[in-house]
């Protein structure tokens, strides 16, 4: 498990300004009561490493204070900038989440941006909402819990689930989908099946990776006008949730040009805590899919976890 220590704890009663050490800080539902930034919103508290406050000092030529950069909590031992929101910091019975990476600049209106012309919070600086709360002082340790995403992958082909032929589709989607989540700093783990375009099987299927909580779960195969295409009958009804714009974009989208892919029937939704998307099964359909798909992705998981960021 990776720690990182806490160097300071800094407070301030005003917005753009800098933050002073103090001895320690309670944190609470609100964030820091008494701090400019405390209240029942995602922004409760900021963070900034040593390592982003060393690396702008020798910019600045000069040494950087604890809470010069307005940061409520100044660590040392991990690159906070390479987390991503819902991971999780946890000191004893503390618990943050990461709620935003970086954050727009105040510029004129910022003590360090007027002195120095430049600022690392906007890039390098993070935030984070109390979950449990508790008394944090300096010397402290977090252990860091990256927010692991589990991904099933469900191919429905009655020739591939009999070894006929090679299952490409859903290698792709976790092909594509690796590296886009690689890019936003994510920790993942990826399961694969193929059955058969039976829709007891799908069902089951898709309840047991509901019941294992899955955060996100593809299918493809299924989603035509065939006699065996079974996948829209099955997934729809389980839905709790439809999310109909995404694939009714992707059907105008890409009907305009090829009108074959308004045949398509996928659709998309939540079942509990689980993010479903129906995919057809050829690979250059996956490939449109999940270009309009991933884009969506972390916006659906803040609000899949309770994350309001509006």
């Amino acid at each position: 498990m990776k720690t990182f220590e806490v160097t300071s704890v800094n407070i301030s009663d005003k917005k753009g300004t800098i933050k002073v050490p103090v001895d320690k800080i309670q944190l609470t539902e609100i964030g820091i009561p008494g701090d400019a930034h405390s209240g029942m919103w995602h922004r409760q508290v900021s963070m900034l490493g040593l390592e982003s406050i060393e690396k702008f000092s020798e910019n600045a030529k000069r040494k950087i204070k604890y809470g010069e950069f307005a940061e409520n909590i100044s660590t040392r031992g991990l690159k906070l900038f390479k987390t991503a929101p819902l991971d999780k910091f946890v000191s004893g019975d503390i618990e943050l989440m990461v709620t935003q990476i970086g954050k727009k600049c105040h510029g004129t209106n910022c003590a360090i941006f007027r002195e120095v012309g430049n600022c690392v919070m906007p890039k390098e600086g993070i935030f984070v909402k109390v979950l449990k709360g508790g008394e944090l002082k300096s010397g402290s340790f977090f252990e860091y819990h990256p927010k692991i995403l589990k991904i099933k992958i469900i191919t429905l082909s009655d020739r591939a689930s009999r070894g006929i032929y090679e299952d490409k589709s859903g290698p792709l989607i976790e092909k594509i989908t690796r590296e886009f989540l690689l890019s936003h700093n994510r920790h993942f783990k990826f399961n694969r099946l193929i059955i058969p375009d039976e829709s007891l099987l799908l069902q089951e299927s898709l309840k047991e990776a509901v019941a294992k909580h899955f955060d996100i779960i593809f299918t493809t195969g299924g989603t035509g006008i065939g006699k065996r295409d079974i996948t829209p009958e099955v997934v729809k009804p389980m839905l709790q949730k439809e999310i109909t714009g995404i694939m009714e974009l992707i059907r105008v989208k890409y009907g305009a040009k090829k009108p074959n892919a308004l045949i398509s029937r996928a659709v998309a939704g939540t079942i509990d805590n689980t993010l479903v998307f129906t995919l057809p099964g050829s690979q250059k359909a996956v490939n449109e899919y999940l270009t309009e798909i991933l884009p969506i992705l972390e916006h659906a998981l803040y609000m899949m976890n309770g994350l309001e960021l509006h």
